[in-house]
């Protein structure tokens, strides 16, 4: 397989990390997810760190806060989350305290590029009702999206979960950040408001802010160029947490097997996977991490389907830090290619 080169941001030109003598308190920072706290940290560079809430391993959808969180939440300067859509956990958080600082949902982020659940293979490139990304075009052409699935990521089987029939399948799907341009875009977010609160370090977040949107541009290169070859063959995942990755690169996504982020798949959806994998509609089928793959692997078992490695959406085995969302991008393009190449 041929390997990525995550560009890390030790080996990006315009170090990150630059230096600067803050005067002014830097502000306390609080964010939700792997990825989210990625990015703040690469826009706060030496000046400081921010929390995140989410634990190694933890469940993106159902987190239950420690007091220890819940006081840093009640405490910072600015939260950077997802939104509702992505950790309704932090949602009622949000709602329940006395926050001294100010709430960022990125997903309603200007620039943002958002999805809906069930989105067909119509396509994008960042257009639309506000949500395009102008200033990304030029690094973004192969960008002819094929968007499938129908739902969420990251919830453990449960078997007291509802079925899957009444469960809401429609909505925003929060997982953006699994698109590149995005993240770009969320850089500047951060920065701004970084800016805003802290005006004496504005510099030096703007520059870590663009020095990490070249680093991703150049990754994003990297990527689209190892997924060319496997454009148009098609592979089965746990659930739909990948739709924004799959449109960027052109990938597609036969089906999920579970439509659900709260629901267990049922027998007649199972049913259904089961013949779409003896039928050969697929070359691949990914198991996902904080799920069992048993399911997967006895769907797969006397089907002409490759069974690949696990994937992780959010990243929530990786070491977090600044490096996690390249190695983030890179693993997931990876473990995909390694699986659908011929």
């Amino acid at each position: 397989m041929r390997r990525l080169i995550a560009l890390t941001l030790t080996a990006t030109p315009a170090c990150l990390m630059l230096a600067t003598t803050a005067q002014a308190e830097v502000p306390a920072v609080v964010t939700d997810i792997p990825a989210v706290h990625s990015l703040a940290a690469q826009v706060m560079g030496e000046l400081g760190q921010p929390a995140i809430l989410l634990e190694q391993g933890g469940n993106a959808h159902s987190y239950q806060m420690k007091p220890s969180q819940a006081r840093a939440l009640q405490n910072a300067d600015l939260i950077f989350w997802i939104g509702p859509e992505m950790t309704p956990w932090l949602d009622r958080a949000i709602e329940g305290v006395a926050l001294s600082g100010k709430p960022v949902a990125l997903l309603q982020a200007e620039g943002t590029f958002r999805r809906e659940f069930g989105d067909g293979a119509e396509g994008h490139a960042h257009e639309g009702e506000g949500d395009d990304h102008p200033e990304h075009a030029d690094d973004n052409a192969h960008d002819d999206h094929a968007h499938e699935g129908e739902n969420h990521e990251g919830h453990d089987d449960h078997a007291d979960e509802v079925p899957e029939d009444d469960h809401d399948h429609s909505g925003t799907d929060p997982h953006a950040w699994l698109d590149p341009a995005n993240a770009q875009a969320w850089l500047g977010v951060i920065a701004a408001e970084l800016a805003a609160a802290d005006p004496e370090n504005a510099a030096t977040y703007s520059a870590n802010a663009d020095a990490a949107s070249e680093a991703i541009a150049a990754l994003d290169t990297q990527i689209a160029a190892t997924l060319a070859p496997v454009q148009g063959r098609p592979f089965v995942v746990f659930h739909d947490a990948y739709g924004y990755f799959a449109g960027h690169y052109g990938l597609t996504i036969a089906g999920t097997v579970s439509l659900g982020d709260a629901a267990a798949p049922g027998a007649e959806r199972l049913t259904e996977i089961r013949h779409l994998l003896e039928d050969e509609a697929a070359v691949c089928i990914f198991p996902e991490a904080q799920h069992d793959p048993k399911q997967i692997e006895a769907l797969v078992e006397g089907t002409p389907v490759k069974l690949g490695a696990a994937l992780d959406p959010s990243g929530s085995n990786l070491p977090f830090g600044p490096d996690l969302y390249p190695a983030l991008l890179t693993t997931m393009a990876e473990t995909l290619e390694g699986c659908l190449k011929d």
